[in-house]
């Protein structure tokens, strides 16, 4: 695969240390894949062990299981990606939750439902960023620089009607992320709240099932936006750091 074709030249990923969230299948998989093209060293979380495994063997990734809607297992996360990558540079809240399937009015959503969706879409990437704070903050100090992608939605600025849990939950990330850069600017770390549009994933079939999937952008491409947008938010490259060997956390 030519430079053209990722996000960046391997040289601005190469040695950088990265989380992915949701991180075995769709944008987030696809994430984890153009990111290791790059060189860049890279923590993956998601809560099927088998598809874990299975994604860390093949992309070289550090697999970790975890669930970021579960507040007792974030900070074994935290500890988890940093422990294994020696740091972090950058954290991409990623994993989503829908809400109701198949997608229902406001008044037919389950409070249960809507709870599932801002724990995963909301309480998980703040709780989990949180956490992460420190390193990120350790990294800008180092000169390499620090940057929060959360993935975000035309929902969270739409209101389209059944999309209302997964909607309501993306738009209060949206307005996390605007706060939280505010807030942290000071100490060198970026936030970024960012649509990747509407691909061909898991999710969108999930949601969708009625859409033409050849008019759907697919997520590697979404991905390479993504990583485009990122890497303009981080400074010049230093030298890469030193390559480890894959590990399997659970």
């Amino acid at each position: 695969m030519q430079d053209k074709n990722h996000a960046e030249s391997p040289e601005r990923w190469a040695g950088l240390r990265v989380a992915v969230s949701g991180g075995t299948s769709g944008l987030g998989l696809a994430l984890v894949r153009e990111l290791r093209l790059s060189g860049a060293e890279v923590a993956l979380v998601a809560r099927e062990r088998e598809r874990v495994r299975s994604v860390a063997l093949h992309s070289g990734a550090h697999g970790i299981v975890g669930d970021v809607a579960d507040k007792q297992g974030i900070h074994r996360i935290a500890l988890q990606i940093t422990g294994l990558l020696g740091g972090l540079d950058v954290l991409i809240n990623n994993a989503s939750e829908l809400g109701p399937v198949p997608l229902a009015l406001l008044a037919d959503t389950e409070c249960e439902a809507l709870e599932a969706a801002l724990a995963t879409n909301l309480l998980g990437p703040f709780r989990l960023g949180k956490a992460l704070l420190g390193a990120l903050a350790a990294s800008a100090r180092e000169g390499r620089g620090a940057v929060v992608l959360n993935v975000s939605s035309d929902a969270a600025v739409n209101p389209y009607p059944r999309w209302g849990a997964y909607g309501a939950s993306k738009a209060a990330l949206h307005h996390l992320s605007r706060i939280w850069n505010e807030e942290m600017a000071r100490q060198g770390v970026r936030f970024l709240s960012l649509d990747p549009g509407d691909m061909d994933t898991p999710l969108h079939r999930l949601a969708a099932p009625e859409d033409d999937a050849a008019t759907l952008k697919r997520p590697e491409t979404a991905a390479r936006e993504l990583l485009a947008a990122i890497a303009a938010a981080l400074p010049p490259p230093q030298t890469p750091a030193v390559s480890r060997s894959p590990l399997f956390a659970f």
